[in-house]
């Protein structure tokens, strides 16, 4: 039976360079809800996500959490910190994940070998850095419903129907995490859409029917 390392290496959705790398780390299992990574902490690490999901965020002094993204398979995350530097965000699982761990010795000497590699890492942190840098004017210059708009719109996948469903079960307070708002304002702002026949809930999954209003 293959195992989840093997699933990986032989897709072709996931680039050809992660997928070498990830045959070259320590494959590790865990649970729901773990804490792969914690903000603040020094780490030498790198993870690359072979299955399931995580999600990216901070915690206020208050306990307030902003989300700054979800991952899925092939993603790689924590390579931020290959410098040495203090992990700039939280990651946790959002459910049961597979992950290949890389450790900074191991990344510089796939880059030794294979130095194309250095400019597919470069442009992911650049196509990241370019997304919060949105997301940041986003909080400046847009409402709260122009925010979640948005971010449905982002996470949403196409289906043959026509409608497009959003692969994470996610709670209000997971979306008021990451948009910037308050849950109850996510969750006037959901149920009017759902009112509207905008969207609808299959399996706790959010679905948008058609495309979403410019305004609210």
């Amino acid at each position: 039976m293959p195992t989840p390392l093997d699933r990986f290496t032989a897709d072709p959705q996931h680039s050809e360079g992660v997928r070498a790398l990830a045959a070259r780390g320590d494959v590790r299992r865990y649970r729901k809800g773990s804490i792969l990574i914690q903000e603040g902490d020094t780490g030498d690490t790198m993870y690359i996500l072979l299955d399931g999901r995580v999600k990216v965020y901070c915690t206020e002094e208050g306990g307030r959490e902003i989300m700054f993204g979800l991952f899925g398979a092939g993603e790689y995350f924590g390579e931020m910190a290959l410098d040495g530097g203090p992990r700039s965000a939280s990651v946790a699982t959002l459910e049961d994940c597979v992950c290949s761990v890389v450790t900074r010795a191991g990344l510089l000497a796939f880059i030794s070998e294979r130095p194309e590699f250095a400019l597919e890492l470069l442009a992911q942190v650049i196509r990241r850095l370019r997304l919060a840098t949105r997301d940041a004017r986003n909080l400046a210059f847009i409402d709260v419903y122009g925010r979640l708009s948005q971010c449905l719109q982002d996470l949403a996948e196409p289906r043959p129907d026509g409608t497009r469903r959003i692969p994470a079960r996610l709670t209000h307070q997971d979306l008021a995490s990451r948009v910037g708002c308050s849950r109850e304002m996510v969750s006037r702002i959901l149920k009017d859409l759902e009112s509207g026949g905008h969207v609808r809930l299959e399996d706790r999954h959010i679905v948008l029917v058609g495309r979403l209003p410019r305004r609210w």
